[in-house]
């Protein structure tokens, strides 16, 4: 069994849980089953949680002005504020209080402060999955503080639940990413499945079973292989794009069918990339998937490629590199995967030229 890598001294429970970028195989990778491939970083979210006795309390260095304060009726959380921007911190509580009930745990009062630094310190917005990071965070130090032991299968499953309560869509690679770290090849579970399943079962026995569909597989990058990320100063609303992309699949029906096996095909040659150590191939099949995005782009009319992200792919191109989107696209962040040993001094400068800022981050592994 894999214990959560959480600390606590004096009483005091902290735990963390990195950021994330899609590679490749956005988008289709909300379907039951189809492949995309991402990346944690060493960015992270974090969580602590120190017991207490009158009241409780959830507060965020970023949200000081949005405090959460608390108290207990029964088994219930009270709270003083109605409105609040803390839902996926109180949905990842609800799930994993409810799964420490269920395995006997009483139930306590407790500060909760969260800090991230997913965003920049003057405020800006990156796309690195800062809901998905909170979530998985919350539920590991809310497991340690009532001493249950779960599983990475088990924390992934506990923190999808809760994640997907508050958004409703989505495919949950980003908590897989969250839990997992690293590289991984990710797979949706079948969300149908999970709805008609809840209300059958035990949260114990839930996160016991296997998921159908559900595939998580760690990847090793090749040695030469240098991520890059570029940052182009315009956040992006994943959602919004999705529910265009949802209206798109309904009215398109047979161009949105031949996205999906073309991106599924895409991805599991790049897959076979990394399991074969070839770069060529990783950074081929990561151009041939940002023609496919470029191609749902067109059919569905949503602007999933700004003019800067493809001014910077155009400028990491020239260089050597592979570059496309990473996530949901229109603005956020580009990535590029290029060997190691080229000079990407002259790039960066072009990026500066063109106001796009480099994000010097790396990949963070799982302890």
């Amino acid at each position: 069994m894999n214990k959560l890598n959480v600390k606590g001294s004096d009483g005091l429970i902290t735990a963390k849980a990195p950021g994330k970028l899609y590679i490749a195989g956005e988008y289709a990778v909300v379907e039951t089953g189809f492949p995309a491939i991402i990346v944690a970083l060493n960015q992270f979210v974090t969580v602590s949680i120190e017991e207490s006795r009158e009241y409780g309390s959830i507060v965020s260095k970023q949200y000081q002005e949005n405090s959460l304060y608390w108290q207990r009726q029964g088994d219930e959380m009270v709270f003083d504020n109605r409105d609040n921007p803390f839902h996926y911190i109180l949905s990842a509580i609800k799930l994993t209080e409810q799964y420490a009930r269920q395995a006997g745990k009483k139930l306590s009062i407790y500060h909760l402060r969260v800090n991230s630094d997913l965003d920049s310190a003057d405020g800006k917005k990156y796309g690195l999955g800062s809901s998905a990071a909170v979530t998985v965070a919350t539920v590991k130090a809310l497991c340690a503080f009532y001493k249950l032991e779960l599983t990475n299968d088990q924390l992934y499953k506990l923190a999808a639940i809760a994640h997907l309560d508050v958004q409703g869509n989505g495919s949950l690679g980003d908590i897989a990413a969250s839990v997992y770290g690293g590289w991984i090849a990710y797979r949706s579970f079948d969300k149908q499945w999970l709805a008609e399943t809840r209300p059958t079962m035990t949260l114990n026995e839930l996160l016991a079973i296997p998921w159908p569909s559900l595939s998580i597989e760690l990847l090793t990058p090749p040695a030469e292989l240098s991520l890059l990320i570029g940052w182009t100063g315009s956040p992006a609303s994943t959602s919004h794009l999705v529910d265009k992309i949802a209206l798109a699949k309904t009215e398109r029906q047979a161009d949105y069918q031949n996205f999906l096996k073309a991106s599924k095909a895409c991805l599991e040659d790049m897959v076979a990339g990394f399991r074969t150590n070839n770069l060529q191939q990783i950074q081929a099949e990561l151009r041939h998937n940002r023609a496919l995005l470029q191609e749902l782009a067109d059919f569905s009319h949503v602007a999933i490629e700004t003019p800067v992200l493809q001014k910077m792919g155009t400028l990491a191109e020239e260089a050597g590199g592979a570059a496309k989107t990473s996530g949901a696209g229109g603005g956020d962040c580009g990535i590029v995967i290029i060997d190691r040993a080229i000079d990407t001094t002259s790039l960066f400068e072009k990026w500066r030229d063109n106001q796009i800022e480099r994000l010097n981050l790396a990949v963070h592994l799982v302890d």
